[in-house]
């Protein structure tokens, strides 16, 4: 991985350079996430809608293609978002 030296301006504010900000998508006026993580900060750009209903659309794909049904009702109670999103299931960029 490379590493990239960048200053930090009056108010906190950080130029991120122009082939990073093309090969990320990430636009004038457009959104960023910022994630802490115990080795320091996650700087990520934000899916667009579009991307996001891909993603849904490709996934809803594979759970049928491995027989998965229509959820009986009760039968995700027990499922958590947050732990397939933790896995890296759809992780931008990576």
């Amino acid at each position: 991985m490379v590493g990239l030296k960048v200053k930090v301006g009056p108010k906190g504010q950080v130029l991120i350079p122009k082939i990073i900000r093309e090969r990320y998508g990430i636009k004038e006026g457009g959104t960023v996430i910022i994630e802490l993580r115990p080795e320091g900060i996650l700087l990520r750009s934000r899916s667009s809608p579009r991307e996001v209903l891909e993603y849904l659309r490709q996934r809803e794909e594979r759970l049928w293609a491995l027989g998965a049904g229509e959820p009986r009702p009760g039968e995700l109670a027990a499922a958590s978002l947050e732990e397939e999103f933790n896995e890296g299931a759809y992780c931008r960029g990576a």
